[in-house]
């Protein structure tokens, strides 16, 4: 195999475990980001976005902005309306991602997609964190629970409307049980908000 050939089958390799590749992944495998503009004119890669390349043919699904977001913020957690439309909770269609980063962190900053980011103090921000596989990127999403409870906290972001649909469609479908949902509550120090609404669905 050619000293071109190899690090296009590896590039190729790469992409197809990822879904989505970087520019900067390119660093631990020692292959020159010049061969991804030299795969683009050859059809064998399709830029998606700035630095963002994947195989020919790729699909976005719905969730394309969440795996790009993944891609490019592995730091951040997908949140409140984002991860309610993850879960299927909401009826709202965010056109900005909605992810949370700790109080501190830098603020991301891309052309695309639009972010809308929420900072979160360390111990809510480390708690409620699932990973989703999102067209091969490994994206951090708040889990159910988590996300009802953080809308009650963010209310004002959101609406309240937002949070007590999240909260009766959640319990409705039996995406969480009452102590866990309490229990995140408690780190939002929004148990004593979240209660009334709660006991109202199980009266």
């Amino acid at each position: 195999m050619s000293n071109i050939a190899n690090p296009t089958t590896r590039v190729l390799q790469f992409a197809r475990e990822r879904g989505i590749l970087r520019a900067s992944d390119l660093a631990p495998l020692e292959i020159p980001r010049t061969y991804l503009s030299r795969m683009v004119e050859q059809g064998r890669l399709v830029r998606l976005e700035r630095g963002l390349y994947g195989l020919p043919g790729h699909s976005p699904g719905e969730r394309h902005s969440l795996a790009l977001v993944g891609r490019r913020v592995p730091g951040g957690t997908v949140c409140l309306l984002s991860a309610l439309q993850f879960h299927g909770l909401t009826t709202q269609a965010p056109w900005e991602v909605w992810l949370g980063i700790e109080y501190g962190g830098r603020t991301p900053k891309l052309e695309y997609p639009p972010l809308r980011v929420v900072r979160y103090n360390p111990a809510s921000f480390a708690t409620g964190v699932e990973t989703h596989s999102i067209e091969g990127v490994s994206v951090s999403v708040f889990n159910a629970a988590k996300t009802v409870a953080d809308c009650f906290k963010y209310r004002r972001q959101v609406g309240l409307d937002v949070a007590l649909e999240a909260l009766k469609q959640g319990w409705q479908e039996r995406r969480f049980k009452v102590d866990e949902l309490l229990g995140y509550a408690r780190i939002n120090r929004v148990e004593r908000v979240i209660r009334p609404y709660l006991e109202a669905i199980l009266a």
